[in-house]
Order: structure tokens, then C-alpha cells, then sequence
């Protein structure tokens, strides 16, 4: 079952990105190459049941079991040595993908508290788009009595978009709340 932002695309995005941006072929037109989503917890370091449990919520929210993170380097001002577990991160590509991205964008964004949109500045220079979640509690499978700690989140969006302009366009097709 093919999701529903992918046959969007196919369908709607794009012969819009091919109007707008004049491109000669199909195989131009940026597409949405992997998201990436990661959770740095330092506090992972006193209590490892942190680390579980966001194992745990990364996996229902992105229905994929995330990686654990360990530091590279020792930084004694944060207490952390080398190979310590200080996070979880996935990496999302396919079909996942955009069934994440379709329920980031409809759903988890606008339960956002006094939600706005977000910046439209935050893209890397080469297409990539950067954006942080305060909590995980915006996912509807986030159950909010089984949390015992709010944990952030970034999200990376990567597209094969050759300029930040292309990128931008994208991603408002395909439905990104971006400020006004």
C-alpha cells in the first residue's frame, strides 16, 4: 500500500516543480531522499533506563528500531567518556519515510502548543532541512501517562534538491506548515 504524501507527489508535486522550476526531466525533480531522526540524552549516562525508554518511543513513533549513539569524544565537563551511550537515532527511507513525514506534517506538527508554523530559514544550503521537536508527546502513539520524561527530538529531512529555493518548494507542496 503505497502512502498517501507519495502518490501526492507522483501525482501533484511533481508536475508543479516541473512548471515552476522548468525542469526538462522527470529524474530532476527533488525528492525527499531519507529522513533522519534523532534524541540526544545525556542523562542517559546516570540512569541507562532514559535510554530504554526512548529506544522504546523512538520505535513506535518512527515504527523502526532506532541505532543507540555513543559519544566520540571524553568531555570531562559533562562527565561522558568515550563509548558511553548518549543517544538513539533512525534512519528512515521508503515507504516509512514518507508515512512518517505525512504524520509529522498533518498530525503531530499542529498539536504543536501555540503552534505557528515553523521557520522557513532553517535548510542547510544544499536542500537539507533541520527542525527540532521539543517533545515527543506531539505523536498521537505517545501514550502521555506512560512518559516519565519529556525528551526532544531533531528531525533532518534530506532531499536531493540542488538549492535551499528548490528545497523550500518542496516541502510546501508536500504540505510543510513554514511561518509566513
Amino acid at each position: 500500500m503505497a502512502s498517501r504524501l507519495k502518490d501526492r507527489y507522483k501525482s501533484e508535486l511533481v508536475p508543479a516543480m516541473m512548471d515552476k522550476f522548468k525542469y526538462e526531466n522527470v529524474m530532476q525533480v527533488p525528492k525527499v531522499e531519507k529522513i533522519i531522526v534523532n534524541m540526544g540524552l545525556g542523562e542517559a549516562k546516570d540512569n541507562p533506563k532514559i535510554l530504554e525508554a526512548a529506544v522504546g518511543e523512538m520505535s513506535t513513533i518512527t515504527g523502526q528500531k532506532p541505532v543507540i549513539t555513543k559519544a566520540k569524544k571524553s568531555v570531562s565537563n559533562f562527565k561522558i567518556r568515550t563509548g558511553m551511550p548518549i543517544g538513539c537515532k533512525t534512519t528512515l527511507r521508503g515507504e516509512k519515510m514518507y508515512d512518517f513525514l505525512d504524520k509529522l506534517i498533518s498530525i503531530a506538527l499542529p498539536r504543536v502548543r501555540d503552534f505557528r508554523g515553523i521557520s522557513s530559514t532553517a535548510f542547510d544550503g544544499r536542500g537539507n532541512y533541520a527542525l527540532g521537536v521539543k517533545e515527543q508527546l506531539i505523536f498521537p502513539e505517545i501514550e502521555y501517562d506512560k512518559i516519565d520524561k519529556i525528551k526532544g527530538m531533531d528531525i533532518i529531512i534530506v532531499t536531493t534538491a540542488n538549492t535551499d529555493e528548490e528545497a523550500r518548494e518542496l516541502l510546501k507542496l508536500m504540505g510543510m506548515p513554514f511561518k509566513k
